[in-house]
């Protein structure tokens, strides 16, 4: 029976931190070792709270792992990452795993739950950058030779599928990029690599290798990634990073640190504050 008393999600990631410490002193699978140890109270607390508490938390991790390739292009560079990436996106699970997923491309293009980028860019409302991954060959060969040209002027990104997100996580990105502006000046604006995804986008990047993870925060609109490791070029990483975490501390997201870029999901008693700083300041 779910606890009546929300689970300490600072000491959760305290927890998957020292456990990340102690396997890497171990030899073998890692995801098997981790596997073994979920029922140690720190992350008993959160994992069993998930739907499907510990036995699905338990079956998902060595399913996902079995087929996890770090030379593929995934989000975790090793097996010790991704065990780290799946533990933390428990988080994710916890917070939304209620929260209806938008299945295909079209219910992310027709929602009426979720808001088009593209004319609040355009109005100038949006403080932070992205780029459209072009559904044609011609375009794909156009950004390859932008990346040739100038391979440091933007990052190696394919760009968002969808320029569609809810309303509180515009809010969420541009509070982000606001910040980020102030304690690093002198870098580019914040760039964001991925929004919504529909699930069936999902299962396409599963098949092209990378570790997408189901039930993705991605799929119901509550988790956008953010570049990281271009922003080291400048300096800056570290700040944006700093900027990330104090949200976290603050109760607002989650963040997992997935190598190229952060994944930075909503807190769900933070959807109300965020979705009235969107109408008072972003609306057009």
């Amino acid at each position: 029976m779910p606890s009546s008393t929300p689970p300490d999600l600072d000491e959760y990631r305290h927890a998957v931190a020292d456990l990340l410490d102690d396997l890497r002193h171990q030899a073998g699978s890692p995801a098997l070792a981790a596997a073994g140890r979920l029922e140690e109270p720190r992350l008993a607390a959160v994992l069993g709270e998930v739907p499907g508490g510990l036995d699905w938390v338990r079956s998902e991790l060595l399913a996902e792992a079995a087929t996890f390739r770090p030379d593929s292009p995934s989000s975790a560079k090793d097996h010790h990452a991704f065990v780290r990436v799946f533990l933390l996106s428990q988080i994710d699970t916890l917070w939304w795993a209620d929260a209806p997923e938008f299945a295909t491309d079209d219910a992310v293009a027709t929602s009426p739950e979720l808001v088009d980028l593209e004319p609040l860019r355009l109005a100038g409302r949006l403080r932070f950058n992205y780029r459209r991954q072009p559904d044609s060959f011609v375009g794909r060969a156009r950004n390859a030779a932008r990346r040739r040209l100038a391979p440091n002027r933007s990052p190696h990104t394919a760009g968002v599928r969808f320029t569609r997100v809810r309303p509180e996580l515009a809010a969420l990105i541009n509070r982000v990029a606001e910040a980020f502006a102030v304690v690093a000046p002198e870098a580019p604006t914040l760039w964001v690599t991925s929004m919504t995804r529909s699930v069936d986008h999902q299962l396409h990047l599963r098949t092209l290798g990378y570790s997408a993870l189901l039930p993705s925060a991605h799929c119901n609109g509550y988790a956008v990634d953010v570049e990281m490791a271009w922003f080291g070029r400048f300096g800056a990483a570290g700040a944006l990073a700093t900027v990330l975490l104090e949200l976290q501390q603050r109760g607002l997201v989650n963040v997992i640190d997935e190598g190229q870029a952060w994944h930075v999901c909503l807190s769900p008693g933070a959807r109300a504050e965020l979705r009235a700083e969107y109408e008072r300041t972003m609306e057009v």
